[in-house]
């Protein structure tokens, strides 16, 4: 027998099916195994020796010994993991885990395929190779490095550094950039600018002409800076006669793109789809199990020969002659290391134009289209720049337009941008010829501002980063999620904002370890590793250049004292917390202070249990705080305001601002009552302060038990309570409006929903038996969102995924995915009847192990054991 090892389930059960009956296709489900995330995993004062543990899940350990058991009874081991960095070293891992059970068949070989096609497949088993001993020792830099920076720059944020998570390579570097960005956002001083344009007709057509030349001087866009001058423009524009005097048209000719890569792939979906590069991820990894698409991790741009030849084919079998070049279009890749720059992303058959429904159609329409575009004929386009002038000669107006003269590519994809200039726009233009004089229709000036330069999408992020050779283009979805999953940045209409953590972890680091969040070392070091994986470069050698340097950094600032790191974050965040005053006052001095006549109020940086603040040197005689950050937008400082007395204690009323956002308090110390202000507040005032101090509010006593009806604001929002049954509410306003009548219709209402006459949840989809159970599988509505499920497992629903488009490939992996993150039962303690017996060796080993890690269910272990070890940034 011949065993085949591969990552996942579904990709072993489609090419069990191209190989014959000799062959048994088992799956790795990922890495099996990882460092442990303790201290010692990398041991650099021991020429870097490395501990690798199993994953400690049951579905992990069950499967490990399912392929030595399959090894032991096999003559032929065929490791047929992903064509790339990480896929040698799945191999490397299952081999190495069967040399130490003694289960190596007599024969072992590597094949690759780009494609989970029966002809690739097949090709790939006549062609096998040894395993790619500079690929593992990337993989091994890689890994070691990320740990070794993890590990041992965590641990001196968790002392020095309140409420900080943790850091790793190239999420660090990305943060930065995101926060670089807000910098100048918040740095950026808006330019007022005026544009004067003239609606103009031409036989029936209108279109529009820019206002170019103003008494004689030639205007760019800032030229007209007020409205004064804007105003005397218009004027001139409006009293004068304009006359065609030149009509230039140039032929342009636009080239197609090249197929996708793995980056351009993220940026498109995210700019045409709105798909997170996760969720893009997700999706190419489907199709390409199911055989549809090429490998998709990968920084080529070319096609296989074959593939252009049947791609040539499609586009002669579906447009004329015109659309076909004569010669095959070639691609050039940008990647530095041949060895791990494959194949563009491309549909394995041309002749099928969809494959899957719902998102990952939509996403293959997306490859297919961008491959068969690539090898088309480019398209041809004609601009027209007309220029009018008055007969001063002193004033000129201008209107561009543009014309497709051959669709070519054009036909199929465009390809889309993160942004297009103001100035660019174009439109069809009338036929003009020099003398003409079109018809005036209206001027118009317009106030503009410039405006600062836009926060990071995915899509311009990972084009940023990409720039700037930080991190690798497999590795950009996981980064970009571990920001997300420790809260240093949050989305807002697609686009990254710094939070308060990520910008305090990134002025840390750039105070104390300014060379390990530089690009140019970021990238440097990525070069270094391509070398390693080229064989042009020992992988001791490079991580122990590294480790010569960081190791005494981090040492050094370990030594300081909190209050010195306070003290300097301080300092180097002076223009952040505390930015310039319109009347020129000091900015650290303490407002609460002036206001009570102290002296020596001034405001400084102070760190806490949960994180950065500002506070007054004067404490404890000044209670004035106020949140890590800048003064809002109305340039109004966040601190505590007194709102007025309570009219029956006489005790203040303050609103306040706490971890959790805005609140308000009632008297002072232990026994204070408080209240979070809900967001439906807009006008919010001492009375709303006083009904939200006073809740929980009694509506009356129900009619039929006698007990009371409370309402009230909790975790989840407004709601009714009565004997521990609850109701929801829509406003904080029915709190303290929602009457009796009402009240016990709602809560009757509520108790019809939950009982137990209570119709089950239709599903919103069904799918097979899932593998593993042997249940079926269907997509629910939950109280937090869809769900699938086995019966026994629930796995929720990612918030970028359709509920309705989910595959019966992407269940059976979010169950089992969900199914790996569950702890571990414990079991029962023994009766004490008899005395226990002595635990084999190996289970009292089992037992001193620290808490079970999360068993990943694709490769790249660093990005699921992440929330417990700081080393595992998804870096890797």
């Amino acid at each position: 027998m011949q065993l085949v090892i591969v990552e996942s389930p579904a990709k072993a059960k489609t090419i069990e099916g191209y190989l014959g009956k000799d062959f048994r296709v088992l799956a790795s489900y990922g890495h099996v195994r990882d460092l442990p995330p303790k201290d010692g995993s990398v041991r650099p004062d021991e020429d870097f020796a490395m501990d690798w543990e199993i994953y400690d899940d049951k579905r992990n350990k069950d499967q490990v010994k399912a392929i030595a058991d399959a090894a032991k009874k096999s003559d032929r081991l065929i490791l047929a993991t992903d064509p790339d960095r990480e896929g040698e070293a799945i191999s490397w891992h299952v081999l190495e885990l069967l040399k130490k059970r003694k289960a190596l068949p007599a024969e072992v070989e590597r094949v690759t395929f780009n494609a989970i096609t029966k002809a690739a497949v097949t090709d790939a088993m006549k062609a096998p190779r040894q395993l790619d001993t500079d690929l593992i020792d990337a993989y091994l830099a890689r890994r070691a490095l990320d740990y070794l920076f993890g590990f041992t720059l965590s641990p001196v944020l968790w002392r020095k550094l309140p409420g900080a998570k943790s850091a790793g390579r190239v999420q660090s570097v990305a943060l930065r950039l995101i926060v670089d960005r807000e910098r100048e956002i918040e740095a950026f001083t808006a330019q007022e600018y005026w544009s004067v344009t003239a609606q103009m007709e031409q036989d029936g057509m209108p279109f529009t002409a820019r206002l170019v030349q103003f008494d004689g001087d030639r205007l760019d866009r800032l030229s007209i800076g007020d409205g004064a001058t804007a105003n005397r423009a218009k004027a001139a524009v409006e009293a004068a006669r304009f006359t065609v005097e030149e009509v230039e048209t140039k032929p342009l000719k636009r080239n197609p793109a090249a197929p996708f890569t793995t980056s351009t792939l993220q940026q498109e979906a995210a700019r045409k789809l709105g798909y997170s590069a996760q969720h893009t991820m997700r999706l190419a990894q489907t199709l390409y199990e199911a055989g549809h698409i090429t490998y998709m991790r990968t920084d080529g741009v070319q096609m296989d020969g074959s593939a252009i030849s049947a791609c040539r084919k499609a586009i002669t079998e579906r447009y004329d002659g015109h659309y076909l070049p004569e010669k095959p279009r070639q691609y050039q890749t940008k990647a530095k290391n041949a060895q791990e720059a494959h194949e563009a992303i491309r549909p394995t058959d041309f002749t099928r134009d969809r494959a899957g429904s719902g998102d990952e159609g939509k996403l293959y329409d997306l490859i297919f289209k961008r491959a068969m575009a690539s090898q088309m004929a480019a398209a041809s386009l004609e601009r027209t720049t007309v220029t009018l002038r008055d007969p001063t000669g002193r004033h000129a107006l201008r209107a561009t337009g543009q014309v497709v003269k051959f669709a070519g590519f054009l036909a199929v994809y465009e390809e889309g941008f993160d942004a297009k200039d103001e100035d660019e726009a174009e439109g069809l233009l009338p036929l003009m010829r020099k003398g003409d004089a079109p018809a005036r229709k209206g001027v118009d000036a317009l106030q503009h501002f410039t405006q600062p330069p836009p926060r990071f999408a995915e899509a311009s992020l990972v084009k940023r980063m990409e720039e700037l050779g930080i991190g690798r283009p497999s590795t950009y979805a996981s980064t970009i999620q571990t920001l997300r999953d420790r809260s240093y940045v949050r989305m807002e209409k697609n686009r990254f904002f710094a939070e308060e953590s990520g910008r305090l972890l990134t002025a840390f680091l750039e105070r104390f370890f300014p060379r390990y969040v530089g690009y140019d070392f970021t990238a440097e070091m990525e070069e270094e590793l391509d070398d390693v994986s080229g064989g042009r470069a020992a992988w001791k050698t490079v991580l122990e250049a590294f480790w010569r340097d960081f190791k005494p950094k981090s040492d050094e600032v370990m030594e300081r004292q909190p209050s010195e790191v306070t003290e300097a974050l301080d300092l180097f965040l002076s223009d952040y917390l505390f930015p310039p005053q319109a009347d020129g006052g000091d900015p650290r001095t303490c407002p609460k202070c002036v206001t009570e006549g102290r002296e020596g109020g001034r405001l400084s940086m102070r760190g806490g249990k949960f994180g950065a603040f500002i506070a007054c040197a004067n404490y404890p005689e000044c209670n004035f705080r106020r949140r890590f950050g800048q003064p809002g937008a109305d340039g109004e400082e966040s601190q505590d305001e007194v709102m007025g007395n309570d009219p029956v204690t006489g005790l203040p009323v303050e609103r306040k601002v706490g971890r959790f956002g805005p609140y308000v308090q009632l008297g002072e110390g232990k026994e204070a009552k408080r209240a979070s202000i809900p967001k439906d507040l807009p006008d919010f005032d001492l009375e709303w302060a006083l009904k939200l101090l006073s809740l929980p509010r009694v509506v009356g006593q129900h009619p039929e038990t006698g007990n009371d009806i409370s309402a009230s604001i909790g975790k989840y929002g407004p709601y009714l309570v009565h004997d521990g049954k609850y109701a929801r509410l829509t406003s904080t306003a029915e709190v303290f409006e929602t009457g009796m009548n009402a009240a016990v219709s709602m809560l009757a209402e509520a108790a019809n929903r939950k009982g137990g006459t209570r119709t089950k949840a239709e599903p919103i989809k069904a799918f097979g038996a899932h593998p593993d159970s042997g249940a079926e599988m269907k997509v629910l509505p939950g109280r937090f969102g869809p769900y699938v499920t086995d019966g026994t497992t629930n796995a929720t629903i990612p918030k970028d995924m359709k509920p309705e488009d989910l595959t019966e490939e992407q269940a059976i992996a979010l169950i089992r995915d969900r199914a790996a993150k569950a702890p571990a039962k414990k079991k029962a303690a023994p009766k004490k009847k008899a005395p226990a017996k002595k635990a084999p060796a190996k289970a009292a080993a089992a037992e001193k192990k620290p808490a079970a890690k999360k068993a990943p269910a694709k490769k790249a272990p660093a990005k699921k054991a992440a929330a417990k070890a700081p080393a595992a940034e998804g870096d890797s």
